[in-house]
């Protein structure tokens, strides 16, 4: 049986292997999605980009992108980060510069990762294509958050987990809402 001690270990183990990746591509893209990421422009500039560019479909697909993305970031940030406070990874786990730029709230979980897989997968429910599109910045947020030291891996999956949740709440409150009152 698995416990916490368990989870905690692969967590430090998994975070120091991740955080001593130094490729050139590691160290020039993963700084990048941190800053498109940042205050989720990077999801506010692909849901324009879909607007702007394509039909109703894509236009559908932003706005549950963009409500999804909502939905996440609340119940990740404004929800779960106040049940439950964990300190980020100790700096001795991160091997470069970034690990001073992290915020000072709690690591679990984690909100970028939430707002993205929320964002991405909300996306995907109305256009597969753009879904996909979305798929490959949101996984390398998700990459970037535990190798800058921000979150631990069980962070990251859990964000992920609240994402994919509240993309779902998005595609099916509507129709669960008029069950309800018809």
């Amino acid at each position: 049986m698995i416990g916490l001690a368990d989870i905690k270990e692969g967590d430090e183990r998994l975070t120091r292997r991740m955080a001593h990746w130094t490729s050139p591509l590691t160290r020039r893209v993963l700084p990048a999605v941190e800053a498109a990421a940042e205050h989720t422009k990077l999801w506010w500039a692909a849901a324009v980009l879909m607007s702007v560019t394509g039909g109703y479909r894509e236009r559908r697909a932003a706005v549950a992108g963009l409500a999804a993305m909502g939905i996440a970031e609340l119940a990740s940030n404004a929800v779960c980060k106040q049940l439950y406070e964990r300190r980020r990874p100790p700096k001795e786990l991160i091997p470069h510069d970034g690990v001073h730029d992290r915020p000072d709230s709690s690591s679990f979980p984690s909100g970028h990762t939430a707002a993205a897989v929320g964002f991405t997968a909300a996306v995907a429910g109305s256009s597969l294509g753009w879904g996909a599109a979305c798929a490959v910045p949101a996984a390398a947020v998700a990459v970037e958050r535990v190798h800058s030291g921000a979150h631990y891996p069980s962070d990251v999956a859990v964000g992920a987990v609240i994402g994919v949740a509240s993309a779902w709440l998005v595609h099916r409150a509507p129709g669960l809402v008029l069950r309800h009152w018809s």
